[in-house]
């Protein structure tokens, strides 16, 4: 299959992951590799950036693993415009995953922030890929902002629902063309990173679905596989769906 581009930078993996929720950095380190991952996301403010003591950093390596800081919990743009600048003083990356949450109890984003903190730190060079709601009038103005890419949410961040806005991803899907669609945020099991890419998301980021999971090793060996089935379908074709039944063997042709 091709590759997931990205400002440029191309990727063999269109599953991203996160770091959050493991029960240690050892469980963390496993689930990552098994995922078949290549960009892993890290919340600036939980990474131990004098490296004084363990550090999510410590089970992460640089060298194969691309690091993309996010600015979680971050309520306002500022706050986030602050941590996408640390990380990248303390060098993590200039690459950002903003998000700005404008609601505790269920995590939305506030999507005005999050398009100011996108506007400012594209122009301070910084590559951004924001976390916003599924309404295409939002996503326009980040891209127009000069976000790297889109990430509308399928479900409330760690709830597990599975993909609940169908409509307005194909929406998503169908109108945006200039930078990858990547589906962040909702994901429980594989059948639901099977559905974000059958839908046409470029991409799909998850990680409660993974860490939370009985087994998050052997979930994150599933994601993988969900992620790649459900491009290869998004990218065949399925077919058209039809009221009435078809025969599998057509009988034209069948002497009675």
């Amino acid at each position: 299959m091709e590759p997931l581009v990205i400002a440029g930078k191309a990727f063999q993996s269109r599953l991203i992951v996160g770091t959050g929720k493991y029960k240690d950095g050892a469980e963390m380190q496993r689930a990552i590799e098994a995922s078949g991952a290549e960009m892993v996301t890290v919340a600036v403010r939980r990474v131990n950036l004098d490296r004084s003591k363990e550090s999510l950093l410590d089970f992460i390596d640089p060298q194969r693993y691309f690091l993309l800081p996010n600015t979680a919990g971050c309520y306002t743009a500022e706050e986030a415009i602050r941590a996408a600048r640390l990380g990248r003083e303390v060098g993590l990356s200039n690459w950002v995953k903003i998000e700005v949450i404008g609601d505790q109890r269920t995590l939305y984003p506030d999507v005005l922030a999050t398009v100011e903190a996108t506007s400012v730190l594209v122009k301070e060079g910084f590559t951004v890929l924001p976390y916003t709601s599924d309404d295409i009038v939002v996503a326009k103005k980040l891209i127009d902002a000069g976000a790297a890419a889109v990430m509308p949410l399928g479900a409330p961040i760690g709830s597990g629902l599975g993909i609940q806005n169908v409509a307005n991803l194909r929406i998503l899907r169908e109108l945006i063309t200039e930078v990858p669609l990547i589906v962040d945020a909702g994901v429980g099991t594989a059948s639901d990173a099977a559905l974000a890419m059958e839908l046409g998301a470029d991409a799909v980021l998850m990680n409660s679905g993974i860490a939370l999971a009985d087994d998050p090793v052997l979930m994150a060996e599933a994601m993988q596989h969900a992620i790649l089935a459900g491009r290869q379908a998004y990218c065949a074709g399925r077919m058209p769906r039809k009221l009435y039944a078809t025969a599998s063997s057509p009988l034209e042709g069948i002497s009675r």
